[in-house]
């Protein structure tokens, strides 16, 4: 097999075996290139010791010199350059205590997560797969090398990566290695919420989210995202739901683009379900208020996975706006512009669409009809330069001021009420008709 390595990766291989060390390409970006795809990083795996290969390059960084890894600056380009290593006992379930530098290939492979990222390349010797890495990449499985219980106790989190994986690839995982995970999923537990914010992620944004299904299924739910297990079996007995809400999660998930702020939004808009719940006499289910109880939950569990100021606060808008319903016209439109953000409305406009995706086909073209005409006019507005924003008023404090208003909370009412005149009729915003209506309020 041959694959076309980077000229970068060339240069730094083919620099390494020319001073006499062994050099390969080595894990995700050999995986990837088998199946086809784009390797988002290069990694290369060498018998030189770290200071051995700062000696041959001109500039480098002691990125993880204690586990033997130097990155190598090529230009812009940065490549991680490690020794072949066997690493000593795992004392916090993450990393090990100590690590043993070695000049065996398979030795540096062995302590891999699994055989699919345990193979090797360079183009003098072609593909190392010492653990039958290609042959889980033909039969589309998820397999530890060696022993799993042994690997997931090594590193937690690999529990948690098997997953990933697995919906990145759409690979299920092998039997043993399940069991291994269900297992020791609770020593979840003892990794850092940065890494478990990553995983989760990249599980979200992967183009299978319902594995987190499977997330569930093996324990690791009832770990990282408790919030999840209590949707399970939460029926929605409403015409407008036929799933209960795990199942309609899952499909809202797959219903919108891959992107971090969309997923996420999705994973979170129904958690405040379960605590909302109440039946009728007639037995059917409501939710009431579930959008700002969902809209909690998001942030705490957010907050629990230590991301972004921004993030915390896009997401949960978007959770709080999720089911706000309104008839689509050119005012109401305007008026949600201002309420949710010029900026998030068409976030909002698919995440609406998402939900409206997953539910029962009751009334199911008629909303989505709906949405697409938001879209319209939202675009129209955006064309027209329509006021939707005190920004945009023709008139400002300033003005108001000039015409005797005082600074303070009047002013900003009157800016407010202003606001709600012009978008009502974008007619409106034009400076002498605004203060022609103060003067009016004002009795002037």
């Amino acid at each position: 097999m041959k694959i076309a390595l980077p000229r970068k990766v060339l240069m730094i291989i083919n620099n390494l075996q020319l001073h006499g060390y062994e050099a390969f390409a080595v894990g995700g970006c050999v995986r990837d290139s088998i199946l086809a795809r784009r390797p988002e990083d290069w990694d290369i795996t060498t018998s030189a010791k770290p200071e051995e290969i700062k000696k041959l390059f001109r500039k480098t960084v002691d990125t993880g010199i204690e586990h033997g890894t130097v990155t190598v600056l090529l230009g812009k380009d940065s490549f991680e350059v490690t020794t072949y290593r066997i690493d000593g006992a795992y004392e916090d379930s993450r990393h090990p205590k100590e690590v043993k530098f070695t000049n065996r290939l398979e030795e540096d492979l062995r302590r891999r997560d699994f055989t699919i990222n345990a193979m090797a390349y360079n183009d003098e010797v072609r593909l190392v797969d010492v653990f039958g890495g290609m042959q889980d990449l033909n039969h589309h499985r998820i397999r530890c090398v060696g022993d799993p219980e042994e690997r997931f106790s090594e590193d937690a989190l690999r529990i948690l990566r098997a997953v990933r994986f697995s919906a990145q690839l759409n690979f299920p995982i092998e039997p043993n290695t399940a069991r291994a995970v269900k297992k020791l999923a609770p020593t979840l537990k003892k990794i850092s919420a940065e890494r478990i914010r990553t995983e989760l992620v990249k599980l979200l944004v992967s183009p299978h989210p319902e594995r987190i299904q499977d997330a569930f299924e093996l324990g690791i739910t009832r770990v990282i995202l408790p919030e999840w297990d209590a949707m399970v079996g939460v029926e929605q007995h409403t015409p407008h739901h036929k799933y209960d809400v795990a199942e309609h999660t899952i499909r809202a998930l797959k219903n919108v683009k891959r992107d971090k702020i969309l997923r996420l939004t999705m994973l979170f808009h129904d958690m405040g379900k379960p605590a909302m719940k109440t039946t009728d006499e007639k037995g059917q289910d409501h939710f009431k208020g579930h959008a700002l109880v969902s809209e909690e939950i998001a942030r705490k569990i957010l907050r629990r996975l230590k991301f972004d100021n921004d993030t915390v606060k896009t997401v949960t808008r978007l959770v709080c706006y999720h089911d706000y319903r309104i008839e689509a016209t050119p005012q109401n439109v305007r008026r949600a512009m201002n309420r949710i953000g010029v900026e998030l409305f068409p976030y909002y406009l698919a995440v609406r669409m998402a939900d409206v995706k997953a539910q029962s086909p009751y009334r199911k073209r008629e909303k989505i009809e709906n949405i697409v005409e938001m879209r319209r006019l939202y675009q129209e507005a955006l064309l027209k330069d329509q006021c939707v924003t005190l920004r945009q008023l023709a008139v400002s404090g300033k003005d108001l001021m000039q015409l005797g208003m005082k600074p303070g909370r009047e002013l900003g009412s009157m800016l407010s009420e202003l606001l709600e005149y012009v978008i009502d009729d974008p007619e409106r915003n034009d400076r002498d008709t605004l203060c022609k209506y103060v003067k009016e309020k004002l009795g002037l």
